[in-house]
């Protein structure tokens, strides 16, 4: 039997494989929102649709990665990721018209649930007693990504042209993902040299069918759905709102950067935080404050404070990834965790997408780009979410 990998090379293997997915998830929709609207002759609506597709592409992949991750392992789930993310990217420097970036944007998001689950429960599983911080790290990777590669694609689509950016790319992603799918594994259970393998106890946990007649498994769900909703709708309205202020693309792309710093940057923070201070509380201050930021946002008139308030909902965002996971770990165990934090996940894919990026992109269309009204709906399921993640507590707790 081969030597199991440090825990470390898997952690950092996990965060390297989910870099340029997170890139073309979080990046590509707001870089090309403009080049689509104009070549395509399309709305916000159809833009705003494009995460829906990415959503729907994790999400019924999502489930079948949580299974399938038990049977063949987590790193040939994350080459077929890596294929689908490159190979797709790479497809679509010849889209010409906005059904291809509809499948482009399925196929990136159901790569990123092929890299997203195997890397996540690896992780956790290597790390039992800080399942926080280093779900929080890789979690970091997948946000921060688009925040560090959105600047990169702008120039390059100045410089040169859609398609060079797109194959550039996803040959990058290629290299990458294969790469790195090769050092993730889960650690062998009868090693001794493990830190999973001396905490047996963090494997035991409830059965899917336990967890669906929780009241913690659905006050998650419902969180995903207007957390989710609230967050991902930035990824496609940042630049527009930009535009909208009268900027330059260049200087509608910080608002984006902005929020992807933080989506990326705020996850290791709240994943910190969260072993130390709880998980329910601190993924309910970030959404209070995204809630108020989203109020405050069409009111302001600067660059720098729509970059701040931005800020602010990319950090509630990233907290939503990176603690959720967790947080499920803590309420259902790790037994079955990849089955359960996927039907979790049908919460973002299936209801997020249309409650708001499209719906957003509907309004804006039939408003005149009213953002006002926009924002303040999505500062609106912020708040909810907020209450909801309180009544969520761990499996312990419940259990007393």
């Amino acid at each position: 039997m081969s030597k199991p990998n440090p825990p470390l090379l898997v952690l950092l293997a996990s965060a390297s494989a989910i870099f340029w997915p997170g890139s073309f998830i979080f990046g590509l929709p707001g870089v090309f929102r403009q080049h689509w609207q104009q070549t395509f002759q399309v709305g916000g609506g159809s833009v705003g649709g494009v995460v829906l597709f990415v959503l729907a592409g994790a999400t019924c992949c999502m489930y079948l990665s949580g299974r399938l991750q038990e049977k063949v392992g987590p790193g040939k789930l994350a080459a077929v990721g890596a294929l689908l993310a490159g190979g797709s990217t790479i497809w679509l420097s010849q889209s010409t018209h906005m059904t291809a970036v509809n499948l482009w944007a399925f196929s990136a998001g159901a790569a990123s649930a092929f890299v997203y689950l195997p890397g996540l429960t690896a992780v956790q599983q290597w790390f039992p007693k800080r399942r926080g911080l280093v779900a929080g790290f890789f979690n970091m990777s997948f946000g921060l990504s688009a925040a560090i590669m959105s600047p990169v694609f702008t120039w390059v689509l100045s410089k040169w042209d859609y398609e060079t950016l797109a194959v550039a790319a996803g040959i990058m992603a290629l290299i990458v993902g294969l790469t790195a799918s090769i050092f993730i594994r889960f650690p062998d259970t009868a090693s001794p040299t493990t830190d999973a393998a001396a905490h047996p106890q963090e494997s035991a946990g409830r059965s899917v069918q336990e967890a669906l007649k929780s009241h913690e498994f659905w006050c998650l769900w419902l969180t995903w759905v207007f957390a989710g909703a609230a967050g991902a709708s930035m990824l496609v309205l940042a630049t527009g709102f930009g535009l909208a202020k009268g900027l330059s693309l260049a200087q509608a792309v910080v608002i984006l950067t902005a929020f992807n710093l933080t989506n990326g940057t705020g996850r290791l923070i709240s994943g910190y935080c969260s072993d130390r201070f709880g998980r329910s509380h601190t993924m309910a201050f970030s959404f209070a404050a995204a809630g108020l930021a989203y109020f405050c946002m069409p009111h302001v008139p600067a660059l720098w404070m729509w970059a701040l308030l931005t800020a602010i909902i990319g950090y509630a965002f990233g907290t939503l990834f990176a603690v959720s996971a967790p947080l499920a770990g803590d309420c259902f165990g790790m037994a079955h965790f990849g089955a359960i934090f996927g039907l979790i996940f049908t919460a973002y894919g299936f209801v997020s997408g249309p409650l708001g990026p499209w719906l957003s992109g509907l309004i804006l269309d039939a408003t005149g780009g009213n953002y006002i009204l926009v924002f303040s709906y999505l500062g609106l399921m912020y708040l909810v979410a907020a209450g909801l993640i309180l009544f969520v507590k761990p499996w312990q707790e419940c259990r007393i």
